[in-house]
């Protein structure tokens, strides 16, 4: 029988960096008997002769549309916005399966192609918890731009400067406590952090930033589930300085905060970091903003508040890729198992699970989305 081929593409996502697949476990698949095929990629934090090196084979940039059916095609952000049908097995976060703007489109192109779409962020356990997810680095990197936009604010009328990639975690933390230094000195403190969902992956990675910045314990509110119970929205979130929202959600729950609970004369919040970043989902907890925002513009302000400080909102949805390296190594080693599986990917729960799912997904589809 002939090999299975994965073939890693080129994300098209300005500024994403990160990689599904790494030079090591790239290997380790080889390893294993997998063909890996490795788009060029003039984004991509790995070179492309790192892959090369491994026993990888390069092909052009965008190739994937007219590789054979059989390939794999392996990814991470949403593919470009276009119309033609998809043949393949797309493994991917698509972004689509929360009826999130524009989900229709996405969706339909798969069924219409005869392909599918195993969607990452619902490749999950027998418990229903994902194998693999970048909510660590999402919430270290979400918290770390949050304390540099709040020492910004503090010193400059303009909006907060495009960021980049920071070639690992110690280049990022030196950034921030030098901001944070600068910040606390004109502020006469240091800030007082919430992060709600502070249990989880993202929460940790978020506290775990905070940390390793210089914020006080005692400075940093840590609340998960049983803190948020009575439902909000909460006053707790408008006496701090920075809102860290690292809570996933896949159905509607009170809001956190809303534009009215923010209309209080003693408000001191001025930066709201959603990692979870679903701007038009109608699930979200923070329904103050509807931009969401780029490594170029990090930041959108809140319009039509009446009293208190400026308050910037974060929405930027590949925050991980502001550390691409260490992300990338995180996630595709906790995906590497499942992706030894690929060759029997009908027959193994996790894939089953998430083509099930998919199924689910494709039959609420209006008809006039599969006619296009």
């Amino acid at each position: 029988m002939a090999p299975t081929v994965l073939h890693l593409r080129s994300e098209t996502k300005p500024l994403e960096h990160r990689s599904a697949l790494t030079p090591t476990t790239a290997k380790k698949l080889i390893e294993a008997g997998y063909v890996v095929n490795v788009e060029r990629s003039p984004e991509r934090i790995f070179e492309d002769e790192e892959f090369e090196a491994i026993g990888a084979n390069l092909v052009p940039e965008g190739s994937w549309e007219q590789v054979p059916k059989e390939h794999i095609i392996v990814g991470l952000k949403e593919l470009e916005e276009k119309e033609f049908p998809l043949k393949h097995v797309h493994v991917q976060f698509a972004h689509c399966y929360k009826q999130q703007a524009g989900w229709e489109n996405v969706l339909a192109r798969f069924p219409r192609g005869g392909g599918t779409l195993l969607d990452l962020e619902f490749l999950v356990d027998e418990r229903g918890r994902r194998v693999a997810a970048f909510g660590f680095h999402a919430g270290f990197a979400g918290a770390a731009l949050a304390l540099e936009v709040w020492a910004w604010q503090l010193t400059h009328s303009e909006p907060f400067p495009g960021v980049k990639s920071y070639p690992n975690e110690d280049a990022l933390i030196t950034n921030v406590k030098k901001a944070l230094a600068v910040g606390s000195e004109k502020a006469g403190r240091q800030p007082r952090v919430i992060v709600i969902g502070a249990l989880g992956r993202c929460g940790s990675g978020a506290v775990d930033a905070l940390r390793k910045a210089g914020v006080p314990k005692e400075n940093i509110v840590k609340w998960d589930m049983a803190e948020t119970a009575k439902g909000g929205p909460f006053k707790e979130i408008t006496d701090s300085d920075i809102f860290v929202n690292c809570i996933y959600l896949t159905s509607k729950i009170p809001n956190f905060v809303n534009l009215e609970s923010l209309q209080v004369p003693d408000r001191k919040l001025s930066v709201v970091c959603d990692v979870s970043a679903d701007t038009t989902s109608p699930f979200t907890p923070v329904p103050i903003y509807t931009v969401a925002t780029t490594f170029d513009k990090p930041t959108v302000p809140v319009e039509g508040l009446k009293s208190g400080p400026a308050l910037s909102v974060i929405s930027i949805d590949h925050l991980p890729s502001l550390l691409p390296r260490e992300a990338s190594e995180a996630f595709s080693g906790d995906l590497l198992p499942h992706l030894l599986t690929l060759n029997d990917w009908h027959n193994t729960p996790v894939w089953a699970r998430a083509k099930k799912l998919f199924d689910e997904k494709v039959a609420t589809l209006p008809a006039s989305a599969l006619e296009k």
